[in-house]
């Protein structure tokens, strides 16, 4: 293991009465860096998200984040993640400031206004701030979502599942600021069955399959698993993601 992991699991075994989700699951996460569990539906992806936020208690193995083991020091733990689930957890009758200020002060920090507008501008919400959040589109929502999970300032953050529903637009507005969060230093652990969302986003993709996991490496390493492959030179042709940006723009706020 490295001496410079944000998170570090080995051996983590789960089972809900008869169905084993997981079967010893191992992997470590440096810190600074976007790491990506890729699985599909029912692979065990949130269920190693919740145990490492200590939501649930692992059967077997061992889970340590920033330093803290999860099952011994979990408090501490909780003192040094975030987590933001598959629906954005926003109020919708505040408008986008008012839900940072809101946290800010359950918090206890100081200075809360000045906190929210600072994440408002991080996030390319400064405005939409004044506009309840129940106007927001999918990707604002999120983006604000993730800057009120970064409230705190805290050094580990999960991501489970961050763009299922939001459509392609919206994607890469989550994207970007996935990448804002690893730029500024924070650990992000993303969890995802989308295979573009891994290759765009992480530094390493580990895959998750039936519990267990079956490869793990950055993408050029993943892909040198595979036999090679005769080439053909042919005119690349837009993907449909290119031209419906082409299109719409990619604009931040609406």
């Amino acid at each position: 293991m490295s001496g410079d992991a944000a998170i570090r699991v080995a051996g983590l075994e789960k089972s809900f009465s008869d169905l084993h989700v997981l079967r010893g699951v191992d992997f470590e996460v440096d810190r600074g860096r976007i790491f990506a569990l890729l699985g599909s539906n029912g692979a065990g992806k949130t269920t190693v998200v919740r145990i490492l936020a200590t939501l649930l208690k692992a059967d077997a193995g061992t889970a340590v984040v920033h330093g803290f083991d999860v099952a011994a020091q979990a408090q501490d733990v909780r003192e040094s993640i975030s987590l933001t689930g598959q629906f954005a957890a926003v109020d919708e009758i505040l408008s986008g400031r008012e839900n940072l200020v809101l946290v800010a002060r359950l918090r206890h920090l100081k200075n809360p206004g000045a906190i929210a507008d600072d994440l408002l501008a991080r996030f390319g919400l400064v405005e939409a701030g004044g506009r309840r959040a129940g106007t927001y589109s999918g990707g604002m929502r999120r983006r604000l979502d993730i800057a009120m999970s970064l409230i705190g300032d805290p050094p580990v953050i999960f991501l489970d599942e961050p763009t299922t529903g939001l459509d392609p637009q919206a994607r890469i507005e989550v994207w970007k600021a996935v990448k804002e969060l690893a730029g500024r230093g924070t650990t992000v652990l993303l969890t995802t069955q989308y295979l573009d969302e891994a290759e765009h986003l992480a530094d390493r993709i580990a895959i998750l399959h039936e519990g267990t996991i079956i490869a793990n490496g950055t993408l050029a390493e993943l892909k040198e698993l595979l036999p090679p492959v005769e080439v053909e030179y042919v005119e690349k042709q837009p993907s449909l993601e290119d031209v419906f940006l082409a299109i719409v723009g990619d604009g931040t706020d609406k």
